[in-house]
């Protein structure tokens, strides 16, 4: 017999209903930002993001929604994401949303597009069709 990895379809939803609950404390941030900013080995098969430069990037980040005078928008450095194959990467909460963004450019698009007009950033984000490769 075969084992397999489980599909994520195979497990039950974790929170089936994660519609807000009036008993809910109302939220702390209106966004949070989360950036990779985790580091492998030189040479490691999957890469990280802080070998691409997302560090330098959350920090410009931090400055730009400063700048912007984002309220309630916190910007954080996260540990791995497991989407090194396309870091950077960071995903903005609560909409779940990822992007890969490479530049200061693609930091600013983000930023106006998502956190100051409340759409997107189309071209820089990352979608279900981008998963890691299967582990070796």
């Amino acid at each position: 017999m075969t084992l397999r990895e489980p599909a994520l379809t195979d497990a039950p939803a974790a929170f089936p209903d994660t519609a807000p609950n009036e008993a809910d404390p109302p939220p702390f941030f209106q966004a949070h930002v989360f950036v990779c900013c985790n580091r492998r080995p030189d040479g490691h098969r999957r890469g990280s993001c802080a070998a691409q430069g997302s560090e330098a990037l959350r920090d410009y980040m931090k400055v730009r929604a400063k700048e912007l005078g984002l309220k309630g928008v916190r910007i954080n450095q996260a540990g791995c994401l497991d989407r090194c194959e396309f870091g950077p990467t960071l995903v903005i909460y609560p909409e779940g949303v990822w992007y890969s963004p490479k530049t200061r450019d693609d930091v600013d698009e983000i930023l106006a597009a998502h956190l100051v007009a409340g759409g997107r950033a189309q071209r820089l984000m990352l979608t279900e069709h981008d998963v890691p490769p299967p582990k070796a």
